[in-house]
């Protein structure tokens, strides 16, 4: 069997240990610790905002926001469709319903236009959201300046779910940043990772206290136990921090090998026809977290998304399909949308190819024959 080539893999640096080692021997092992307070300062430095939480994941992260925004049960929030599940079960955690929005070509990420018109309609009925969480997909980022200038329109927070895309960038202001809150991932997959672990961002300090305070178990300022509202175990470990703060010494040229894979793909890939790239807008920088490919079947003799990922699997390479889009699963059956199915489209003929930072030439060659064998 031919070694396997994993989708997205995590990749030292080589400083992790070191802080690792140092948590260890001055025994931060419990939750909290001086390398917490580190990874927050860089986090802060590296997306330009003022405050930062390191949390227990992304979802974690989300969660919070949802509640420091005031969603409660019987709420509605909308969230984009096309994206992974844990951008929309915070929403259910709280009681609301999530309200269903479809994605544009651009960048396959919320269109503003089904945007506004699921904003109009849900206040025509009576329901204002609560608050908008569009997601930057595969580090894309989604069109912030527009849903932005929606969101004032109705005076509806936007939480920026920039779980896959830390370093990507819209004319050089970060991803993460455009937002009421920001939220980072750093899950095992993503382009950095402290094993698991994620982050709430902020310009505004007050949400980060209370965040903190939520996910320390919301414990009031007494010598006893003494809790005043509902709390979460939710805070990153000393140890998790301190493999995030080497991570983060390498961030910078973790992007560009993500980007370097990218453009590889696209100079042996995109010359067969029926296959197509994702390219940045003007304007815009993507941290090219996963390289994703869509296959037009009427124009590779039938051969479809399917047909490629099971030839890369029998070869021991992992590739995915695209987010199969909220709307479409079994468990958020009957929830408004509100689009033109352009997610489906992309679910039913997109690829996400290998896209670590760590594979090699050679590994991308692989990847690359396979696919030429089966389209060419």
């Amino acid at each position: 069997m031919n070694k396997k080539i994993w989708l997205s893999s995590p990749h030292m640096g080589g400083k992790e240990q070191v802080y690792v080692k140092e948590a260890f021997d001055t025994n931060w092992i419990a939750p909290l610790g001086p390398h917490v307070n580190g990874f927050e300062n860089d986090l802060c430095q590296f997306t330009g905002v003022k405050s930062a939480a390191a949390l227990s994941s992304g979802t974690a992260a989300l969660h919070l926001a949802l509640i420091l925004c005031g969603v409660e049960a019987g709420d509605e929030v909308i969230c984009q469709s096309f994206t992974f599940s844990a951008s929309a079960n915070p929403i259910v955690y709280q009681g609301a319903t999530p309200v269903f929005v479809d994605s544009e070509r651009d960048t396959w990420n919320m269109s503003p236009e089904h945007l506004r018109n699921a904003i109009k309609d849900r206040i025509k009925k009576g329901r204002k959201p609560k608050a908008i969480i569009p997601v930057h997909l595969y580090g894309m980022p989604a069109k912030m300046v527009e849903i932005a200038a929606i969101a004032d329109d109705f005076e509806i927070p936007v939480i920026e779910d920039a779980a896959e895309a830390i370093g990507s960038a819209i004319d050089e202001k970060p991803c993460g940043s455009f937002g009421k809150m920001g939220i980072l991932s750093f899950n095992g997959n993503k382009i950095i990772t402290t094993s698991g672990g994620g982050a709430l961002i902020a310009d505004n300090n007050d949400y980060i206290v209370k965040a903190r305070f939520l996910a320390t178990q919301a414990r009031d300022a007494a010598p006893h136990y003494q809790h005043s509202h509902i709390g979460y175990n939710y805070r990153m470990s000393n140890v998790c921090a301190a493999i995030g703060r080497g991570q983060m010494e390498v961030l910078t040229e973790r992007i560009q090998q993500r980007r370097n894979n990218f453009d590889y793909y696209v100079q042996h890939l995109s010359g067969i026809e029926g296959v197509s790239f994702l390219q940045e807008p003007n304007g815009f920088f993507s941290n090219r977290w996963l390289t994703a490919i869509l296959i037009d079947s009427g124009k590779t003799n039938g051969i479809t998304r399917e047909n490629v990922r099971l030839a890369l699997e029998a070869e021991n390479i992992e590739s995915r399909p695209l987010w199969k889009p909220m709307h479409m699963q079994p468990v958020f059956a009957g929830t408004p949308f509100y689009g033109d199915e352009t997610a489906a489209q992309l679910f039913e003929n997109g690829l996400c190819l290998p896209s670590g930072s760590n594979l090699s030439t050679t590994d991308l060659n692989r990847v690359i024959q396979v696919i030429k064998a089966i389209l060419e």
